[in-house]
């Protein structure tokens, strides 16, 4: 009786991982979602404008950024990774681009600092 009963507690505790994705791509759609909203009634500025400043005032690229709502404000958090490959992260006010705080060794831009062009992906 035991042989019966063991897959079945194996496909038991495996069914949370099977049905994540399609729940994480529900959430990924309501996020994208919220978003697009806030930029609609303009509650935030655009990411493209924000990475265009944020490459005019800081080294490095973006590689990653994220929208959040923390308490009742919308933030945008960016990973940049600089030449010398040490990531900091900076959170910025999505409404105004202002700087509220970073994690790392943040490398800002000196005056007159021309910003590094994008690398080629090869394609």
């Amino acid at each position: 009786m035991t042989w019966l009963i063991r897959p079945f507690l194996a496909l038991l505790a495996l069914a949370p991982l099977l049905a994540a994705p399609s729940s994480l791509a529900a959430q990924d759609r309501r996020d994208h979602e919220r978003a697009r909203a806030a930029l609609e009634a303009g509650q935030i500025r655009p990411l493209t404008d924000i990475l265009a400043e944020v490459e005019r005032r800081y080294r490095g690229r973006v590689i990653e950024a994220d929208l959040e709502r923390d308490d009742g404000q919308w933030l945008y958090e960016l990973k940049i990774l600089p030449p010398n490959g040490r990531v900091f992260t900076i959170e910025l006010d999505a409404a105004t681009g202002q700087f509220l705080r970073g994690r790392g060794p943040i490398q800002e831009r000196t005056p007159g600092e021309a910003a590094t062009p994008p690398r080629s992906t090869g394609r």
